[in-house]
This record gives structure tokens, C-alpha cells and sequence, in this order.
């Protein structure tokens, strides 16, 4: 049972969406540590130093367009299981990106999409190339 939840208090879906990206990274790196799979080691690898950039470029453009976020909690929670929590990110994703409150900016949907893919193919790794 996935117990991770990004539904934290936050003004918006896109700051929710940006404090689970943002976590997802500090976990990528810890199941990275963790795992005595050289496939995960490398698959987790690359989704935390990747992940970075991406949400950062999503954050940007949409200071650039919309408005400095500035309501960043400390909530986190600690991952256990790869797949489940990669698994948990795509469905988080998808649904954070389709709330009335968020942007549905093609360049801004397009950063989005970028996260996804990665997301995806982290995924195709840990599933098939472990």
C-alpha cells in the first residue's frame, strides 16, 4: 500500500505539484543509496539528478508567467519502495496537472510532460532492467 501523499496544505495544485517533485528528489537519491541493485542504483541515479532540473525549469516558467511561490512546507515523507513510489509520482502527476487551478499553459504543460517522461522511463528501468 502506497502511503505517500502530496495533498498537503497548500495554496494551489501547482505548489503541490512542485513540493512532491521536489521531494521526489531528495527520495530518488536516498533509494539510490539504499539499493543493492546496480540496474535501481543507476535507474534512481538518473531520475534525482534529472528531476532537479526539470522542476526547477517547471518553477521558473511559472514565476516568469504567473507569480513568485513562496509557500514551501517542510512536510516529507520517506520512500521505501522504488517502483511503488515512481508508480505513486506518475498517478500524482496526472492528476495534479489536470486540477482547475492549474496552469494548462502549453509551455508550462510541456515542462510537465517532461517530468512525466522521466517519470515513465525511470520506471520502464526499474521494471524491466533490474
Amino acid at each position: 500500500m502506497v502511503t505517500f501523499t502530496a495533498k498537503i496544505e497548500t495554496e494551489s495544485s501547482v505548489m503541490q505539484f512542485v513540493m512532491c517533485i521536489l521531494h521526489s528528489v531528495t527520495n530518488g537519491h536516498i533509494l539510490h543509496l539504499k539499493t543493492p541493485s546496480y540496474a535501481e542504483h543507476k535507474a534512481l541515479e538518473t531520475f534525482y539528478t534529472e528531476a532537479g532540473d526539470l522542476i526547477d525549469a517547471f518553477v521558473e516558467a511559472y514565476q516568469g508567467k504567473y507569480t513568485v511561490l513562496t509557500n514551501y512546507l517542510p512536510i516529507f515523507e520517506l520512500a521505501i519502495n522504488p517502483i511503488e513510489y515512481l508508480t505513486y509520482l506518475q498517478d500524482e502527476v496526472a492528476d495534479l496537472r489536470m486540477q482547475p487551478d492549474f496552469p494548462q499553459d502549453s509551455e508550462l504543460q510541456n515542462e510537465v510532460d517532461n517530468i512525466s517522461n522521466l517519470i515513465n522511463s525511470t520506471l520502464y528501468k526499474l521494471r524491466f532492467l533490474s
